[in-house]
């Protein structure tokens, strides 16, 4: 038994199944190859010799399983999307910190974000800054190093309260 083409088998179960209203995602090319085969399995399957009820109801589970993980991956984007949204309109006023291109400390006031695919960038006295770049916020005091006296004991500097009793 021959199988001929399978162009036109699968148009309207994809069109079934990606009706959601949302972008098509990385996987879901995964899914529509899945239901081709799916279809196209039943379609040409020897009527004296089905296949057997066991397979095809594991192939629906492992297509169910992988809408489902789908989901869920699409909703942790949109959370991860969310939470860098909120944190970046938060930085709005603060001071920040981050590294230039060259390696060099930068800082300056945020005075607004733009939302990019690639996440959001933060306006810092004119310059765009990825959210990611930023390594401290706030008016961060600069850390000394600490001074030891001729013995090589810790002498805390001046108005530091002392832990002794």
């Amino acid at each position: 038994m021959s199988i001929g083409s399978t162009e036109g088998v699968s148009y309207g179960v994809t069109g079934a199944a990606s009706t959601g209203g949302t972008a098509p995602t990385a996987t879901s090319g995964d899914k529509d190859m899945f239901l081709q085969l799916m279809v196209a399995q039943m379609k040409y399957q020897d009527p004296l010799n089905p296949t057997d009820s066991s397979q095809f109801l594991a192939q629906t589970a492992q297509f169910t399983a992988l809408e489902k993980m789908q989901d869920v991956a699409d909703q942790s984007a949109m959370l991860l999307s969310t939470q860098l949204a909120f944190g970046a309109s938060s930085l709005i006023g603060q001071t920040v910190r981050w590294y230039d291109d060259a390696g060099a400390e930068q800082s300056g006031k945020v005075q607004g974000t733009t939302y990019l695919a690639s996440g959001p960038v933060l306006s810092v006295d004119g310059k765009q800054v990825p959210i990611t770049d930023v390594i401290s916020v706030g008016d961060a005091p600069t850390i000394k190093a600490p001074t030891t006296s001729s013995g090589g004991t810790y002498v805390p500097p001046s108005g530091t309260p002392s832990t002794t009793a």
